[in-house]
């Protein structure tokens, strides 16, 4: 269950730093429609996964510097919470291009994993509900299922109510 069937590859730095922790996942690949706005949905529609359980990687500014949100595609960022639970008065979202270039990944394929600089991670606490989660790869087209303590753990993030519905 550590790597996808077929396809080859598909390594990414999200999928490297699963392997290198030891970490079981498993990798879903699916057909990424260049004109999917969003990316999340995408991936659930593709998948059968319902949206609960697919997570989006967004990227806010705080005070001090850039920290990464993981939340339900279900819904949006809760700015005002995500700010909070990393002990910050305030939090707006990163532009696209300086997200790129920290991260090293697209937007729309931005993995909580494996990215260029480690920044400070706030995972929805809803992901503790599930046996496994789904994020990005690192790619568009394809997402990785974990255990969310997993994800927790390899990202050194903190867990918090940071998604909200609507």
């Amino acid at each position: 269950m550590s790597k996808s069937k077929g396809k080859g590859g598909q390594g990414t730095p999200a999928t490297v730093a699963l392997t290198q922790a030891k970490v079981v996942f498993t990798l879903h690949p699916y057909e990424h429609d260049a004109n999917a706005q969003a990316y999340g949905e995408e991936a659930a529609d593709a998948l059968g996964v319902p949206y609960e359980r697919i997570f989006k990687t967004l990227v806010a500014e705080v005070e001090g510097g850039l920290a990464v949100a993981v939340v339900p595609v279900a819904g949006k960022l809760d700015l005002k919470a995500f700010a909070a639970a990393l002990g910050s008065k305030r939090a707006a979202m990163a532009e696209a291009a300086k997200v790129e270039r920290v991260t090293g990944y697209v937007v729309g394929g931005i993995s909580p994993l494996g990215q260029r600089k480690r920044l400070p991670t706030v995972v929805d606490s809803s992901a503790l509900d599930f046996e496994t989660v789904y994020f990005s790869a690192g790619r568009r087209g394809l997402q990785i299922e974990t255990a969310p303590s997993e994800l927790v753990r390899l990202t050194g993030a903190v867990t918090a109510p940071i998604g909200k519905t609507g």
